[in-house]
């Protein structure tokens, strides 16, 4: 199983690279994990949105295979428990899913396009956070999985 972990964005914030970093790695111990941010489009501050959305999920869509399981974040997707991601990580695996891609889209969000390509919508929250702050709530998240899996002392609950 594989992890990769896509963002359309700036490179991770100094802020939070140390935290995403250190969760990265500790996923990196149970599953092969990648990063993968998509720099913005070029003159991305005056397309019209639709315009920008189509553009970045020509660049997204060239980085994912068919058989990836493609989980979009996006706060009108379905909200999991810690646990509940867990089992859902742990059907896939039983599945034979090979990677599970975790796409951040832009600041726009995504085309309906990509909302028709992924297998599934996830939301962390209705709330909605910064991008930097979503890597790192996103890697913690799949670090708390890959613990509940092994029964690990992590996850209290």
């Amino acid at each position: 199983m594989k992890f990769q972990f896509i963002n359309i964005g700036k490179p991770h914030d100094e802020a939070f690279k140390k935290a995403v970093d250190d969760f990265t790695k500790r996923v990196n111990n149970y599953y092969n994990v990648e990063w993968l941010i998509i720099p913005p489009v070029k003159n991305a501050a005056v397309l019209p949105e639709a315009e920008l959305k189509k553009q970045e999920a020509k660049l997204i869509l060239s980085k994912i295979k068919s058989d990836d399981f493609l989980m979009l974040l996006d706060e009108t997707g379905k909200q999991l428990t810690s646990v509940e991601l867990s089992n859902f990580i742990e059907q896939k695996i039983n599945a034979g899913v090979r990677t599970i891609v975790f796409l951040i889209g832009g600041a726009f969000g995504v085309s309906d396009e990509i909302k028709q390509r992924a297998n599934f919508i996830w939301s962390l929250s209705k709330l909605v956070f910064p991008h930097m702050l979503v890597r790192l709530i996103l890697t913690e998240q799949v670090y708390r999985a890959c613990t509940i899996l092994r029964n690990e002392k992590y996850h209290h609950a």
